[in-house]
């Protein structure tokens, strides 16, 4: 196949602009309500299985990725796992694009190129009310989720993109200890230090085992004698190669995490509700600090019986676990006409409900909308959900509710 004039992807250009704002999944610019609950057909199972990997069907690298020393070891990985990997002569990357908006989406879902992060990316962006910073390792997320936060905010088909300068991302960050909003003001979590989101724009434990990035993280976090915590949230399961790391308890793990009919629905790609509360547990156990992303919580019919099954499969997982830090972060289903348009391209049978005379809109500081719960709705979510953790794990700490 001959590629089309506009066939070509321009991997030097982010996936995500800097003028959008970031996702709602990982803490956008929303209100929020913070709150300190430190007073307060899915069974679980502790041996759920092989986990889930990614397998990429095609992955290239540029010639600056293939310069830097993590890049080499990017594609060292990937060989190792039996995969060839394309080196590129420039940052266009050809034969993306497909007949439709439904194939050009499958084509980019399967496609991992390693890349130099955008300079852009070194001046980091506040990510309440997740964390002070925002701090990429990659973007793009090779699973199939229905609601996808991301979908509206693309420049591009959606090729996921792993940076190689990984060194001097994680070098940059000395500079940002100290400051941020979120510390600052949440008294609940002053003792987490300066704090640094690495999965706002992908799903680490989909794509570690191709890089190791996330790995590398914990472990430059681990050995840094400094006020600071990385977090990231991950649908994925595949925590084997984190419980031997030395992370001194400055990396917060969360699971994303939400009731059956969402995860067996709409998240299409990704491990298992069970395998992920297995890993929530092993990760416990080795003493990182752990956390829910409860995401996006819907209101389903029935979502109370729903939700308590959700619960009552957390509050096993955690069972036992001595010296439990555990948090919650609640979020709520939403979405924006554009990112509506873009799932509806994606997945057109898709039975999620995105249906603007059940929502209210909420504006956003720039000018952006976002179809919300109405304000009774949420509030009848938000005392059911902030009742039940306090009722069932006295001690997770509710981070915010949005």
């Amino acid at each position: 196949m001959t590629p089309r004039p506009d066939d070509a992807v321009d991997l030097a250009e982010p996936l995500a602009p800097e003028h959008e704002l970031p996702h709602s999944a990982s803490g956008g610019q929303d209100d929020v309500v913070e709150r300190d609950l430190a007073d307060l057909a899915d069974p679980f199972d502790p041996d759920p299985g092989p986990t889930r990997r990614w397998t990429p069907k095609r992955v290239a690298i540029t010639p600056a990725a293939l310069d830097e020393p993590h890049g080499v070891r990017i594609v060292e990985r990937v060989e190792a796992l039996g995969i060839e990997v394309e080196r590129l002569k420039g940052n266009r990357l050809t034969d993306v694009r497909g007949e439709t908006e439904r194939e050009t989406y499958a084509r980019a879902k399967s496609t991992l190129a390693v890349v130099v992060s955008p300079p852009s990316r070194r001046t980091l962006q506040p990510i309440a009310p997740s964390a002070d910073w925002r701090v990429d390792l990659a973007e793009g997320c090779p699973a199939h989720c229905q609601y996808c936060y991301l979908a509206g905010s693309l420049s591009g088909p959606p090729v996921t993109r792993v940076y190689a300068d990984l060194d001097a991302i994680l070098d940059n960050l000395a500079g940002y200890v100290g400051t941020g909003a979120v510390t600052s003001r949440s008294r609940h979590r002053s003792e987490e230090g300066t704090t640094f989101e690495a999965s706002c724009y992908t799903d680490p434990l989909a794509l570690d085992h191709l890089t190791g990035s996330w790995q590398r993280a914990v472990e430059h976090f681990g050995a840094w004698d400094a006020p600071v915590q990385l977090r990231w949230t991950t649908k994925f399961d595949d925590v084997a190669p984190f419980v031997r790391l030395d992370h001194r308890g400055r990396t917060r793990v969360r699971l994303s995490v939400n009731c059956l009919p969402v995860t067996g629905r709409w998240e299409g790609g990704t491990s298992p509700l069970s395998g992920r509360l297995a890993a929530l547990r092993r990760l416990a156990l080795a003493g990182y600090p752990v956390g829910l992303t409860i995401a996006p919580i819907m209101a389903l019919e029935g979502w109370r019986e729903h939700y308590d099954e959700l619960l009552g499969l957390v509050e096993d997982a955690v069972a036992g676990v001595p010296d439990l830090d555990l948090t919650a972060e609640l979020i709520t289903h939403r979405f924006t006409a554009g990112s509506k348009d873009v799932l509806l391209g994606w997945y057109p049978r898709t039975t999620l409900e995105m249906d603007e005379a059940r929502r209210s809109v909420k504006r956003g500081r720039f000018g952006s909308s976002k179809h919300v719960y109405p304000r009774e709705v949420m509030a009848e979510l938000r005392a059911w959900f902030e009742a039940e953790l306090a009722r069932r794990m006295p001690g997770c700490r509710v981070l915010y509710w949005t």
